[in-house]
């Protein structure tokens, strides 16, 4: 095949190359790691927990205004990994469904319907050509009334899947063969393991110590299934622990 012929496939997202590839849709997976940061999300016994790099493109920037971890609804939390303004317009699509979801049928979007939604949403892009696909993949953590604390994932692709646990961004592979090898064991992890679990495979992928700052950690509970995000002096707990254990 001709050099020309291969650029035309690569520039329109509606036509299949003759491998039966959509060049675009694969690019849009480079650009979730083009930010150069690492998620990883992890399902425990009673607790969900996500954590991703935090970094500080500029010295005059405040830092409290940087994140990648947003509120969907009091009990839904999301994490963006990949381009910031596409995560940020997904996050508001996320919560727009939401909030239109409990107004319609009078109870909260469950965390595998939002996460299908979305995914959807993230698919219509791969198949029309005035759109291009969200250079984001959005991972979704909640403590589900009937099958306890969920973890799902979607890619630019509009494919998602719920996890035991799962990684994205730069060092995305890296992450998941060493969970895959925790995970063989099956472990039971409460709350503090599943947190602490999460950090070690961080600083396992980043071959680097982490300090409180670069890093943000959400987290949901059976016994307190509202999202939130650690403070600083709860990360550095769990650090100086690890430090200790290690």
């Amino acid at each position: 095949m001709s050099s020309a012929a291969a650029v035309g496939y690569d520039r329109h997202i509606t036509i299949f190359s003759p491998g039966g590839k959509l060049h675009q849709v694969e690019y849009a997976f480079k650009a979730v790691s083009a930010e150069n940061l690492t998620t990883v999300g992890i399902r425990g016994a009673d607790c969900c927990c996500v954590i991703t790099q935090k970094k500080i493109p500029d010295k005059l920037i405040d830092a409290s205004t940087v994140t990648h971890m947003f509120k969907i609804t009091e009990h839904i939390g999301c994490v963006i990994t990949g381009m910031t303004p596409d995560g940020r317009v997904s996050v508001q699509r996320a919560r727009y469904e939401a909030a239109e979801f409990k107004h319609k049928y009078g109870y909260e979007m469950p965390i595998d319907y939002l996460t299908r939604r979305m995914a959807d949403i993230a698919q219509v892009s791969t198949q029309v050509a005035y759109m291009r696909p969200f250079g984001v993949s959005l991972m979704f953590i909640a403590i589900d009334e009937e099958n306890g604390p969920q973890l799902f994932q979607s890619d630019p692709a509009g494919y998602f899947s719920g996890y035991k646990a799962t990684s994205a961004g730069v060092k995305a592979d890296e992450a998941n063969n060493w969970l895959e090898k925790k995970f063989k064991k099956k472990p039971t992890l409460d709350t503090k393991q599943t947190v602490q679990l999460a950090i070690s495979c961080m600083q396992n992928v980043l071959s680097s110590e982490i300090r409180k700052g670069e890093i943000e950690v959400g987290i949901v509970t059976v016994d307190n299934p509202k999202f939130r995000l650690l403070t600083d002096e709860e990360v550095e707990d769990h650090l100086n622990e690890i430090a200790e254990r290690d």
